[in-house]
């Protein structure tokens, strides 16, 4: 017969065995858990589809992308346009306004039939003078791009609005003040234009181009006085006044300002490859 110390060890063992399995089973769920985790498969679908290679060709939408960031052509030729119809329009009512205080003060002399208008002015004076500011105020950040001498001196608004005063104020001076001789008057607008020049660009550019653009204009204006086409009263520099290079080497600046200005924030042109 079976003692009753057999049948109470052969429990104990039994009971034993169950709990010692349970750890060893649960050991052996979580390993083929892990497993199944750093398997290929499962850490391919885990890191989802390959990049494209860094150099292999470029897909449609990146490059639409960097194109769109580069500035497209129809964009960047767009921009031209707006800012050149902008200066145009700046140098058409600085034409009229200042040609007519020019006449006012019988500087300038028309023919009659001209004087009985209603701007007191040619009708080709505004156009020309609306092209030529469009022209200047394109050239000026065209050339500070092409030296690499992006001009940041007081780039706003409220500056470039100051200028422009200060070249109507100029003008202004050249009809209504009166000196003893015209040398004195020409030698202070040429201190006051100069004066214009270092409160709103400094730039060697801008010295430069309102320089030639005061040179040339100075020509055109020669040879239009001497064909007849209108005059000046008390001519002492050939058939015009000494201080008009000054206005227009003030203008030039005040022009190379606002076109400066517009340019802020344009895309650059597209160049092909």
């Amino acid at each position: 017969m079976p003692r009753l110390d057999d049948h109470c060890w052969s429990c104990s063992c039994a009971q034993g065995a169950r709990h010692r399995g349970l750890p060893v089973a649960g050991a052996g769920g979580l390993a083929a858990k892990v497993g199944d985790m750093l398997s290929p498969a499962a850490l391919a679908a885990r890191r989802g589809p390959d990049p494209a290679p860094a150099h292999g060709p470029r897909s449609p939408g990146a490059g639409g992308a960097r194109g769109a960031g580069g500035g497209s052509p129809g964009s960047w030729h767009h921009h031209l346009v707006r800012r050149s119809l902008v200066l145009f329009s700046v140098g058409v009512v600085l034409a009229l306004v200042l040609n007519l205080l020019q006449v006012q003060r019988n500087v300038t002399l028309f023919p009659e039939e001209v004087i009985a208008t209603i701007f007191s002015s040619a009708w080709w004076v505004p156009p020309c003078c609306g092209t030529a500011a469009a022209v200047v105020g394109l050239l000026y950040p065209c050339i500070d791009s092409h030296l690499g001498e992006p001009h940041k001196f007081k780039r706003e608004w409220a500056s470039v609005m100051r200028c422009v005063a200060v070249f109507v104020g100029i003008n202004h001076a050249s009809a209504k003040l009166d000196f003893a001789n015209n040398i004195q008057l020409s030698l202070t607008l040429a201190a006051l234009s100069l004066g214009l020049w270092w409160t709103f660009d400094r730039s060697r550019s801008g010295l430069g181009l309102g320089i030639t653009i005061a040179f040339l204009a100075t020509l055109i204006t020669q040879l239009l006085v001497y064909n007849g086409v209108y005059q000046y009263t008390s001519p002492d520099f050939l058939y015009i006044r000494s201080w008009l290079p000054c206005i227009f080497f003030s203008g030039g600046v005040t022009v190379g300002n606002i076109g400066r200005q517009l340019a802020m924030g344009v895309p650059e042109k597209p160049h092909s490859d």
